[in-house]
């Protein structure tokens, strides 16, 4: 799997989420409304989610393994890091 874009919108107001990322993958898929988030320890990615009946949050689209995540998050951090400092609206 090779991503082949990723594009960054960062967001303006004030909160832990701090941009909303998709990313091509193969050139042939993308995945839509990946968020950058701070937490307590930096910055990380929380993939897109919907809420079930039962209240709960449940990703849509997600890595399978951890190598994969460390990978997709170190390289949509590495985008957030040199996106262009003016945020979009949200």
């Amino acid at each position: 799997m090779n991503i082949t874009d990723v594009r960054v919108r960062k967001i303006t107001k004030e909160g832990k989420m701090k941009a909303v990322v998709s990313v091509t993958i193969d050139d042939e898929f993308v995945v839509h409304d990946i968020k950058v988030i701070e937490g307590e320890k930096g910055l990380f990615i929380a993939m897109p989610s919907r809420k079930s009946t039962d209240g709960e949050y449940r990703d849509i689209a997600h890595p399978i393994n951890t190598a994969t995540r460390d990978n997709l998050q170190k390289l949509v951090l590495e985008a957030y890091e040199k996106a262009d400092d003016t945020p979009a609206e949200e």
